[in-house]
Formats: C-alpha cells, structure tokens, sequence
C-alpha cells in the first residue's frame, strides 16, 4: 500500500492581477480624490468668488395706534335687563338689571386703521320705550329704540 504524496500546486492556476486593471484602479481614486476636494476646498482658494447682490434686511414699520373714546348709552323709563356689551379690549361684559338712564365708557386702544366692533345688547323689561346709543370720540355712531316689553334688541357697529 503506498502512501499518497503530497502535490505541488500548479502556480499558473494562482490569479493574477494583471498591469491594465491597476492603471483603472488608480485612475479611479484620482477622480474620486478630485471630485471629493473641487467640492470641499472653500471657493476662496480656487479663485475670486462672483459677488451677489444681498437684500436688506426687512425691519418692521413702528405700528401706530390709535385710542377710541366709547361710550354705550341705555335710556328709558324702566330700566334694561340681561344688557351685554363688548368692552375695553373686546371683552364681554354682562348685567343682569339696570337702571336707566345707564352708561359706560371705556378708552379702546388699537392699531390704526383696524376696523373696530362696538356692540350693546339689552331686553326692555316695559312698558314704554328703550333706546341704546353707541357714541365713539363724541360721534353717535349706533342708535336704535325698541318699545315691545320683553324685547331683546341691540345697537352694532
């Protein structure tokens, strides 16, 4: 019986790279190294840069404001119920009775040139008339009578 022998491998059957397919792997990283530095390196050092126009920056204007004198009037002869009436700075304000002749004044501050919203709203309890004046800066602006007892009713600008 004999013993098996070890065999040499045939050294053509080992791969070779062969000298075209590493001038394409240099050529290669070169336009990848080129590529990578026309991008990072700052335009500065490749040369002056052209100048483009930069806009002011855009301040904003002061707004003004404006103050609105408001007076709200109910008259009549027996007093006005559930009275609702948009007040200093738009809030709502509610009372369940008063007596008349009733007023309220405020000062409304605003941007000028903004369209300003006044509003009272009562029910005359009666008999006889209720009337509701709106006046801004002296001005009567809303006016508006009701004789119906019981009647809800409002004056709006």
């Amino acid at each position: 019986m004999g013993v098996p022998t070890a065999t040499r491998p045939d050294r053509d059957c080992v791969r070779r790279v062969k000298p075209a397919g590493n001038v394409v792997v240099v050529l290669v990283v070169l336009a990848a190294a080129f590529a990578v530095t026309s991008y990072v390196v700052p335009r500065s050092s490749r040369g002056e840069a052209k100048q483009e126009p930069v806009a002011a920056p855009v301040v904003p204007a002061a707004v003004a404001t404006v103050r609105h004198s408001v007076v709200y009037e109910l008259l009549g002869a027996h007093g006005a119920q559930d009275v609702t009436f948009a007040a200093e700075g738009s809030a709502l304000t509610q009372q369940a009775q008063v007596a008349t002749p009733w007023s309220a004044e405020f000062t409304r501050v605003g941007p000028a040139g903004r369209t300003e919203f006044y509003s009272i709203a009562a029910r005359n309890p009666g008999p006889g008339e209720l009337r509701c004046r709106i006046v801004v800066d002296g001005v009567v602006v809303a006016e508006k009578t009701v004789a119906e007892p019981g009647r809800q009713f409002s004056c709006a600008v």
